[in-house]
Order: structure tokens, then C-alpha cells, then sequence
């Protein structure tokens, strides 16, 4: 069961984890290597999936993907193996076929989901800004595709993890990168159950 899972998951971790100290440069100032934490906390804390405040007429600069991916691939991956691919697609009828991916995979799960009393009010207002973004994800200007070179192995959980554990780190720095320039994010995951 979960528990006893749990228990030997904690069992381990406190065998098996230590924290180390990190050294420092020689040559870098203290006041230089520490970072606003507040700007680092707000952001961190404030960095949500943006379905219905998306503005899809604001054009997004190349550079600033770009640049967003120049620091995302600074991400930890599993054994320092960079099996990641990165698709930028800005091309109008390609948006509109990850947007029908999107659809056939989630619009009818979500509008369910999204009219279902049974779900808290937040869970609701979660599942209607996804349906939301049913309707607009064709015009969201930039879909940028974090892609794993091979086929993901889940005859072992240790082999997933490591493959999803390489890519998702570099994924959510995108994601923090491109929010602190100004442009919404958002995660999507439903057209995976189209592959």
C-alpha cells in the first residue's frame, strides 16, 4: 500500500540523502552570488497556467523563446544525458493540429469535468480555464514542445523516471524563464493521449 511505500521511501531518504555544502568561486563577492529572494519567492509563487488571460494578439520575439531555452537546457538530467529536443512551432496550421490534438484528447473529459458538482469550486475553475483554452489554443501564437529523443520505458519505474526526470526540470525552467519576461505559460499534457 501507500503507506508502507511511503514509510520505506522516508526510510531511505534519510539513509541515503546529505546535504552537501557547495563551494564557493574564489573570485565572486557574497552580495554576488546571493539572489533576490523576494523577486526569486514572487515568482516562484506566482507562476500559474495562464489559459484565459492569454493575450493572443501580443506578438512573442524568437529571441526571448530562445533565450529562454539558452536557460533551460542549464537543467539537471538524468546520468548528464541531454536526450531533449526542443519544438518551436509558430506555423498557423501546425498551432491549429496541436489544437485538434488537444481537443479530441480532452474537450469532452473536460466539459464534464468542468459542469461536475461533484468537484470543489477551485477544482472547477481549474478544469473550466483548461476547457477554455480548447477554444483558443490555435491562436496562441508560439507552442513550444519539450521532446525526449526515443520511445519513454515504463517497464521500469527507475528507467520513466529518469527519462521524464531529464526533461521535466528543463521544462519548468522554461516555463519560469518565459514568465519573468512577460509572456503567459501554460502546461499542457492532453494531447499526449494522442501519440
Amino acid at each position: 500500500g501507500l503507506t508502507a511505500h511511503s514509510a520505506l521511501f522516508s526510510q531511505f531518504l534519510r539513509r541515503s540523502v546529505r546535504v552537501f555544502p557547495t563551494k564557493r568561486r574564489k573570485n565572486v563577492e557574497m552580495a554576488d552570488a546571493l539572489f533576490d529572494l523576494t523577486e526569486v519567492d514572487r515568482l516562484l509563487s506566482t507562476t500559474r497556467a495562464v489559459r484565459k488571460r492569454l493575450d493572443l494578439d501580443r506578438p512573442v520575439e524568437t529571441e526571448v523563446i530562445h533565450e529562454c531555452l539558452r536557460l533551460a537546457v542549464q537543467a539537471p538530467t538524468g546520468s548528464n544525458q541531454q536526450t531533449w529536443r526542443w519544438m518551436v512551432v509558430t506555423d498557423a496550421d501546425k498551432r491549429a493540429a496541436i489544437a485538434e490534438a488537444y481537443n479530441m484528447a480532452g474537450k469532452a473529459y473536460l466539459s464534464m469535468a468542468a459542469a461536475s458538482e461533484d468537484n470543489d469550486p477551485q477544482t472547477r475553475r481549474v478544469y473550466e480555464s483548461a476547457l477554455a483554452l480548447t477554444e483558443t489554443m490555435a491562436r496562441v501564437p508560439v507552442h513550444v514542445i519539450p521532446c525526449i529523443e526515443g520511445p519513454i520505458s515504463l517497464d521500469s519505474n527507475g528507467v520513466a523516471a529518469s527519462q521524464y526526470g531529464s526533461i521535466m526540470p528543463a521544462a519548468w525552467s522554461f516555463l519560469l524563464a518565459l514568465r519573468s519576461r512577460g509572456p503567459g505559460p501554460v502546461w499542457t499534457t492532453l494531447h499526449l493521449f494522442q501519440e
